[in-house]
């Protein structure tokens, strides 16, 4: 008897994944999730230093020159402030007291130009409220005697005379520290700031008739400029004139080698803005 052996299909082979493609994938993953919490913590970094440590702002206006021009970026330090306070000389920038500047409309711009300026300025690359702020040199602090102007048309602080004509910007032919004389005590919690082109700033001179009477709240104080960014062929740090201000004495104390008080200049029209 003949036996017939049957021979049995195969199964179908199974189709083969390179093992190699789902970690391909899973790599790629990886890679998108630490960029993305890179980007988050660089962002978070940014607007921390921003918030808490340093600012940009441009200058809008030419009340500084020629030690900062129109549309020059600016660092601000926030943070050394708070625990040295402020010295004469110094550039900084504040808020608005209060009828400084005139009220602004905002041009309307499309939202996505909105909104990539919101984002720039959460990481301080963008400064959309440098209209709102201004920016002047320190010259009188809590308790000073800030009067101008002697015979020779200096500032005193505290009964001594003071030599700015290393920054100071005037019109050709005038040699008076201000085109206006003034008379002052600071009061506490406040300072008394000037614009380096004198006679084309409207500081703390200029609104004497506001409720703060010219006087700038120190919590209106942003901070102290230090580094102009831009445009690269200006970067630089900022020079503040310390040796203009190093004879000038704490309010309350007598000047060393003080005499008679300086003569006050006869009172001089204003000749700018």
């Amino acid at each position: 008897m003949t036996t017939e052996h049957t021979a049995s299909a195969e199964p179908a082979p199974t189709p083969h994944v390179p093992a190699a493609e789902p970690r391909r994938r899973r790599g790629w993953l990886l890679f998108l999730r630490d960029v993305l919490v890179i980007v988050l913590i660089a962002v978070l970094v940014s607007f921390l230093v921003k918030t808490f440590l340093i600012r940009s702002f441009y200058i809008p206006s030419g009340s500084m020159e020629d030690t900062l021009l129109v549309n020059d970026r600016i660092l601000v330090d926030e943070i050394t402030p708070r625990f040295t306070g402020y010295d004469r000389g110094e550039i900084v920038v504040f808020r608005d007291p209060g009828g400084w500047l005139p009220p602004s409309v905002p041009e309307p711009r499309p939202p996505v130009v909105e909104a990539v300026d919101w984002l720039l300025s959460l990481v301080g690359l963008s400064a959309p409220d440098s209209d709102d702020h201004l920016v002047k040199r320190l010259i009188g602090l809590p308790g000073d005697h800030v009067v101008c102007c002697n015979a020779i048309g200096q500032i005193t602080v505290n009964d001594v005379p003071i030599d700015e004509t290393d920054y100071l910007k005037l019109p050709t032919g005038e040699t008076a520290a201000s085109g206006d004389p003034f008379d002052v005590v600071v009061p506490d919690g406040s300072l008394w700031v000037l614009g380096d082109n004198r006679y084309r700033s409207k500081d703390s001179r200029y609104n004497q008739d506001q409720p703060g009477r010219g006087f700038v709240p120190i919590d209106n104080v942003v901070g102290r400029a230090f580094l102009i960014t831009w445009p690269l062929e200006r970067f630089g740090v900022l020079n503040f004139h310390a040796e203009v201000y190093a004879g000038v004495p704490d309010a309350g104390e007598t000047p060393s080698g003080a005499g008679a008080q300086p003569e006050s200049a006869t009172p001089r029209e204003h000749a700018g803005p």
